[in-house]
């Protein structure tokens, strides 16, 4: 029997992709203020204190993800109320998020998502953004 072939990350990002429907900055930001979704940032801390945070979003790095949305995991959040929750996860460009997304999925997550083009088209579509933790509040902060 042999190895199945091997996946690169470009055709592994395109099947995870499609297991989903992804939203932009507009639709997240819409449904954030309407309280119908829960935004998950998952961006390191550098970046976070580089370009700041989504108000009200919630910031667990990558590596705790699962942990902390896992609605029966002794670790999750407050936020992880239950398998219909609508997250939405944001990385820096769209690309570990659509990774994080489906890896939710596989927790029974069924209504993950992420956003396209991340954190970056958020900020380049004029939403709110705050001060990072660590970041100067002042002339040129967003």
């Amino acid at each position: 029997m042999s190895a199945p072939r091997p996946v690169g990350i470009d055709e592994l990002l395109e099947r995870v992709r499609s297991g989903y429907t992804r939203i932009g900055a507009e639709e997240a930001h819409e449904a954030h203020r309407a309280g119908e979704v829960l935004l998950v940032d998952i961006r390191y801390e550098a970046l976070r204190e580089r370009d700041g945070v989504i108000p009200g979003a919630l910031v667990v790095e990558r590596n705790e993800l699962e942990w902390r949305l896992d609605p029966q995991g002794s670790h999750r959040a407050p936020e992880a109320a239950g398998h219909d929750l609508r997250v939405v996860v944001v990385c820096n460009e769209g690309y570990a998020s659509s990774l994080a997304a489906a890896s939710l999925h596989h927790l029974g997550l069924h209504r993950a998502t992420d956003l396209i083009g991340g954190f970056q088209a958020w900020r380049s579509a004029g939403f709110p953004v705050e001060p990072g933790p660590g970041q100067a509040v002042g002339p040129g902060t967003p």
